[in-house]
């Protein structure tokens, strides 16, 4: 910056135009210099005479384009305590715009303004501030009701289900009041499902621990009574009665030893994993033992593949020749069809058929009406168990003679 005599004429309009921006800056607050087209303050306090022409914006505005510069404000005096609130910030704006006459620049409006604070600008936007301050705080509230209803309060009712479900109440396996969203409606949905089946489960535990401790309770006070005849009646006892209670002790350890190796079938037959593995309806059958009671005869579909190891589709049908056989069959017709990747096997006999009272009963562990011959019951829970672990079903149908069973696999 350097001084510089200005042009009589030029500093004659600045003189003019010196209140103007007096009165100019008491509004915007900004600082204002008019500049002669060397580059010479004309107007603008104690700054006439001196030139600015080596400034950048001032000579780019001397070349007649538009130029505005950013710059950290020095001051000589210390700041004051409020100097953020009071002053603004520690930069200044500088603003640089030619005037042009006839197409020539004639002079430069050079000007400066220290911008506002932050939170002088938002003190003086503060009724917009507050009313978004209203609006953010009913947005949050509506918000978090909703989430309450929707999320929370769904989520402490299923906790307090699970509370009373784990207590025994059975009442409290119901769907909830509300869900909520979709998403804690599935959720409700699988859980009660899960504690219906876990329950479910626990009957059919008790109910065949149940079963088990009586079929295992029988033999076993049988050969104790035996033994105790046999320890106690010494030599008073013939050759005949001593082998009587004999053969009641052994035929009752046989029943026993049926019984647990029947258990253990069934045990795995109920944890059974599908191993992806298949097998033709005729090479099940060959797996079969020779069957001298009856005949086995296939009428059609011997060839259909289906989704299950030939060992385990040979135990389905061994099971379900013996269950004809022990009921007075001479023959058992089976019959494949295929339709939809869905195979229908239909396992049909000529014997005295089953009663209409028992059809009901017959997949009870443990039913049967042959238990004086043998029988344990739980052939037929044992075929249930084989088919649901590979996603089949097996349920009674009418026939005009003997007994029919259906049995639907998946097929290959």
């Amino acid at each position: 910056i350097t001084a510089t005599a200005p042009d009589p004429a030029v500093a004659a309009i600045g003189a003019r135009l010196s209140g103007i921006l007096a009165e100019t800056q008491k509004t915007t607050l900004a600082g204002f210099r008019l500049l002669d087209p060397k580059g010479v303050v004309i107007a603008g306090r104690e700054e006439i005479g001196l030139s600015l022409g080596a400034v950048e914006e001032v000579r780019q505005a001397l070349a007649g384009r538009y130029a505005s510069a950013l710059r950290q404000r020095i001051s000589d005096e210390p700041p004051p305590s409020l100097y953020s609130v009071s002053r603004g910030t520690r930069v200044r704006v500088f603003v640089a715009m030619p005037a042009a006459v006839d197409g020539k620049v004639a002079g430069v409006v050079y000007l400066s303004r220290t911008p506002n604070n932050i939170v002088k600008h938002l003190y003086g936007e503060r009724g917009k501030v507050g009313l978004a301050a209203i609006a953010i705080l009913g947005g949050t509230l509506l918000i978090g009701l909703v989430f309450l209803r929707t999320v929370s309060r769904p989520i402490y009712a299923l906790m307090e289900r699970t509370k009373r479900i784990a207590a025994g109440d059975r009442d409290a396996i119901r769907p909830l009041d509300h869900h909520g969203t979709r998403e804690m409606a599935a959720l409700s949905d699988a859980f009660l499902d899960m504690a219906e089946k876990l329950h479910a489960r626990s009957d059919s535990i008790q109910t065949f621990a149940t079963h088990v401790s009586h079929e295992l309770k029988s033999p076993l006070t049988a050969i104790q009574g035996a033994a105790e005849l046999l320890r106690d009646s010494g030599s008073a006892m013939d050759e005949g009665e001593r082998r009587r209670f004999s053969n009641n002790i052994v035929t009752d350890a046989e029943r026993l030893n049926l019984l647990v190796r029947r258990l253990l079938d069934l045990a795995r037959a109920e944890n059974l994993a599908p191993g992806g593995e298949s097998t033709l309806v005729g090479a099940a059958l060959a797996l079969l033992p020779a069957e001298d009671r009856l005949a086995v005869r296939v009428e059609g579909g011997g060839d259909i593949r289906l989704r299950m190891s030939a060992e385990n589709a040979a135990i389905v049908l061994a099971n379900l020749i013996d269950n004809s056989a022990r009921h007075g069959a001479t023959l058992v017709s089976i019959t494949a069809a295929s339709a939809g990747g869905k195979a229908t096997i239909l396992v049909s006999d000529d014997g005295a058929g089953i009663s209409p009272s028992n059809r009901g009963r017959i997949f009870e562990p443990f039913f049967t009406t042959r238990r004086d011959a043998g029988g344990t019951g739980m052939g037929l829970g044992i075929v249930l168990a084989l088919l649901k672990a590979h996603d089949g079903t097996i349920r009674l149908v009418d026939s005009e003679r003997g007994t029919r069973f259906e049995i639907i696999l998946p097929a290959v």
